[in-house]
């Protein structure tokens, strides 16, 4: 396979309502390992369904060299199918079967093809990804999502693609998962493009590709080494601004000082002639040759602030928004030590089944304590979390709290009213802020103007979850203790640094559910526990 393995040329795309996404955008990715970055809306899905041919250009072409696979965000599964038939061997195996047993028709010499180790291949690439434990014949309705999600990128990897598109394969995925699809993709030969949120994956990349309306720019290295790259940038442009104001105002002082001498050169030279009795038109002759001259001068200096202005706008355009939350949260503060939480012996019981181990989990959350709860996916975590905050009522056991406000935000960001604005909501969380105040304080949350003003429910998720940050740090009274589950799934990479900031500025406790090892780290996670099996520990240390 050639090194330019997805080939873009002039491409176009808009929605059949005339919503444009990409206008003339060229490109090439060469093999490798590629992650491709940008907010969340700005077209990654929609390109890698153009790369599948799934959708079609309005204008311009896309080549692929080789085989192509493709797992999209949204699995197309159907609940009936067997885990063979997901993977595509079930009708191989069949064949398998059928030749072992002395059935030598040549129809099944046709299935099998060349694929007489497909068996082997299968269970080893199961293995690989943690499914060993799948039967070929188990029904993929039994499967929880992030099994799923492994399966789905099995099936891809047994077709062996010279081309792989992966969106947001990470989703659904516990960080036992995570690292064993970490360690899979590793070992891939083929041109890898990849969109993902998750930053320790990033930085298993090669290259990071930054996708605009109507450019995509590589940047060589892994995403840390794209975060420094885009720092550089920006202190480059910042100070490329700076020198374009500090010129275009020298200019325009300029401009001012050549018009006021033009000026008091024409009020001497007029009284000088008068003075001097020289005739009418030798005089009028005089007046048009200083104006024309000032009309000249004039021209050239308003040709170079123009020339200014111009350096100026080309500076600010390299300038990317200043996206950050910077706020003080100092109602939020809790004194050390403080008792916010204590759990003893807790059980909750699920259609029968105890969720915990029969001695229960015990669990003490003093002020101002960042815990990180980890764990498989369905041990129980989330329901650890409703315990404390008071959605849901143990069957046993015994819970004590140290007053403060609890707030819980759940993976569905259902805290607010969906038909009501931000600002209305933010009114209703603190109604005895002033209406300045309030305002002031949604800019800091980035709700400036007419954004402050929009239905909730026409947000994207990561503005939901602003929003929602911005009701609950800012509520009157203040939380002591913040619960959050999951909460950079489905954040684009701004949104999750706009959270790390926010919780970056709150001073009380929380306790947050994540797999995200990098953003654990960013918040600054000093205790972590782990729940498996129904038995909560500490292990002060990140998961492996």
């Amino acid at each position: 396979m050639s090194d330019a393995a997805i080939v873009c040329s002039n491409l176009s795309f808009a929605w059949p309502d005339d919503t444009p996404v990409f206008r003339d955008l060229s490109f090439t990715v060469p093999a490798g390992r590629t992650g491709l970055v940008a907010p969340n809306g700005a077209g990654k899905s929609t390109l890698l369904k153009l790369i599948d041919g799934q959708l079609r250009p309005n204008s311009g072409s896309l080549t692929v060299a080789g085989t192509l696979g493709h797992l999209p965000q949204s699995l197309p599964l159907t609940a009936g199918l067997t885990v063979g038939e997901v993977l595509g061997v079930a009708e191989v195996i069949r064949a398998l079967d059928a030749v072992e047993s002395g059935d030598v028709a040549e129809e099944h010499f046709v299935t099998i093809g060349d694929d007489w180790d497909i068996e082997e291949r299968t269970r080893a690439q199961l293995d690989r990804l943690g499914l060993g434990d799948l039967a070929l014949d188990r029904d993929l309705g039994t499967l929880s999502g992030g099994q799923a999600v492994s399966l789905g990128l099995a099936a891809r990897l047994l077709k062996r693609p010279d081309v792989l598109l992966l969106d947001e394969p990470t989703n659904n995925l516990d960080l036992e998962a995570r690292h064993k699809l970490y360690d899979a993709l590793s070992d891939f030969n083929g041109c890898l493009l990849l969109v993902s949120h998750d930053r320790a994956l990033l930085d298993r990349m090669e290259r990071i590709a930054e996708l605009g309306s109507d450019e995509l720019r590589l940047y060589g290295g892994d995403f840390t080494q794209y975060e420094e790259a885009v720092r550089a940038e920006q202190e480059t442009a910042e100070k490329n601004i700076r020198n374009a104001e500090q010129e275009l105002k020298r200019e325009k002082r300029e401009a001012q000082q050549a018009r006021e001498r033009a000026e008091r050169r024409q009020s001497n030279a007029a009284r000088n002639l008068k003075s001097a009795g020289l005739p009418r038109i030798f005089a009028g002759n005089m007046k048009r040759g200083a104006q024309e001259a000032a009309g000249r001068a004039g021209r050239v200096h308003a040709s170079r602030i123009g020339e200014a202005k111009a350096r100026l706008d080309e500076a600010g355009r390299a300038l990317r928004d200043d996206q950050r939350i910077t706020l003080e949260l100092p109602g939020t503060t809790v004194p050390a030590g403080r008792n916010l939480f204590l759990g003893e012996r807790l059980q909750v019981r699920h259609e029968g089944r105890a969720v915990f181990a029969d001695s229960g989990v015990g669990l003490v959350v003093r002020g101002p304590e960042r815990i990180a709860l980890t764990g498989p996916n369905g041990s129980g975590k989330t329901t650890l979390l409703r315990l404390i905050a008071g959605d849901l009522t143990p069957d046993e056991g015994e819970i004590r709290r140290g007053g403060g406000r609890v707030a819980y935000l759940s993976q569905r960001l259902d805290l607010l009213d969906m038909d009501l604005s931000v600002a209305q909501n933010f009114a209703a969380f603190a109604p005895e802020r002033p209406e300045a105040e309030r305002m002031n304080l949604l800019a800091r949350f980035l709700f400036r103007g007419p954004r402050a003003h929009l239905p909730v429910g026409v947000l994207s998720g990561g503005e939901r979850l602003r929003a929602t940050l911005a009701c609950v740090l800012c509520a009157e009274p203040a939380p002591h203790l913040l619960l959050l589950d999951e909460p950079t799934n489905n954040l684009d990479l701004v949104s999750a640094a706009q959270l790390e900031s926010a919780l970056d500025s709150y001073q009380g406790a929380f306790l947050v559910i994540s797999h995200d090892e990098r953003f654990l780290a960013e918040i600054g996670v000093e205790r972590r526990l782990r729940l498996a099996d129904g038995v909560l520990t500490e292990t002060g240390h990140p998961e492996v």
